[in-house]
């Protein structure tokens, strides 16, 4: 099925490219802007999005891996005082 009459792309070349992110790079984050670059093509109009993503999704292999998920920066607990210069 065509998802992107602009830049003629199918369901088949967006799985192809999810596949292929996948297999070269299992940590990678795979984001529609991604697969549009591993296919050659630009986002034209943006009509075709939700299909597009929605066909993305449907894919077994967008998910993020596992050991990404829930991955939030340490907070520090700095003394809002340590960055201060003294003044001489």
């Amino acid at each position: 099925m065509i998802i992107c009459h602009c830049q003629n792309i199918t369901d088949h070349d967006i799985n192809a490219a999810i596949d292929w992110m996948r297999a070269s790079d299992g940590k990678t984050i795979i984001t529609p802007g991604k697969v549009y670059r591993a296919l050659g093509k630009a986002a034209d109009c943006g009509g075709c999005m939700p299909l597009f993503l929605s066909t993305m999704r449907g894919n077994e292999y967008l998910e993020v891996p596992m050991h990404l998920r829930n991955l939030k920066p340490v907070a520090t607990q700095e003394n809002h005082h340590e960055r201060r210069q003294e003044s001489h």
